[in-house]
This record gives structure tokens, sequence and C-alpha cells, in this order.
């Protein structure tokens, strides 16, 4: 499975603690995140991530990722407190809805996936992805 991981800079941390609480699930997965996040993941957590751009750079090299389908879940820990632009969080979001891509936008979301996918419960992913 490729996991998608997004952290605006106030939910870093949170990404950083939840990558390595579930690091026994995440090695088991190719891991793709945008620069900042992903720097953070793979020293703390050590996990190998395939490390995209930093900022918005990389959130769009993201999208286009999920644009052609090739993300099989994506965590995207964003702060509801920033009044920045939002474009890129809708583009993403209608785009995993167009491509049937599990999406978690919190934490408790994200535990809820993450715990699938120890399961096995994404592996229908496997027949309709790519």
């Amino acid at each position: 499975m490729h996991i998608a991981l997004i952290a605006h800079d106030n939910k870093k941390e949170l990404m950083e603690a939840f990558c390595i609480a579930y690091s026994f699930t995440l090695k088991k997965h190719r891991v793709y995140a945008t620069g900042g996040t992903g720097a953070i993941v793979a020293e703390s957590a050590g996990l190998p991530v395939l490390a995209l751009d930093f900022g918005a750079l990389g959130e769009e090299q993201m999208i286009a990722r999920i644009a052609y389908n090739e993300m099989d879940l994506v965590l995207y820990f964003g702060d509801p407190d920033v009044s920045d632009d939002n474009r890129n969080l809708l583009r993403l979001w209608a785009l995993c809805d167009r491509n049937n891509i599990p999406l978690a936008t919190n934490l408790a979301a994200a535990e809820i996936m993450i715990n699938g996918l120890e399961r096995g419960d994404f592996a229908w992913r496997d027949l309709v992805a790519r």
C-alpha cells in the first residue's frame, strides 16, 4: 500500500507521534510525505519515507499523485485554525472521493484507518487501484 502523509506546521508534532506509535504498521508499506513532514517522520520513527518537496509545492506533488490514483491511503493533519487558503484541501478531498482513496483528516480517523490497514481491511485497493 502507498500511504501519503501531509501535516501543517502546527500538526507536525502530532504526525510525528502518530508515526512513532504506528511505525510497526507503517514500515510494511510505502510511505510518501511532503518534505518537512517526511524529514521529521523518517528521523523520529525510523521509517523509509519518499519525501516530496517542502510546503505548498510538496502538497501539489502529492495532489498530483492522488489524481493519478497512486496513493491508497491519505493522512492529512491540517490546522483548522489557520485561515489561509484551503483550495489544496478541497482538491485533495475531491480527488480522494473520485478515486475511492480513504482520507483521514484527524487523529481519530487516522487511528481507525491504520488499525484497519493492519487488519487488511484495505486489500480491496489492490484490486481497484492502478
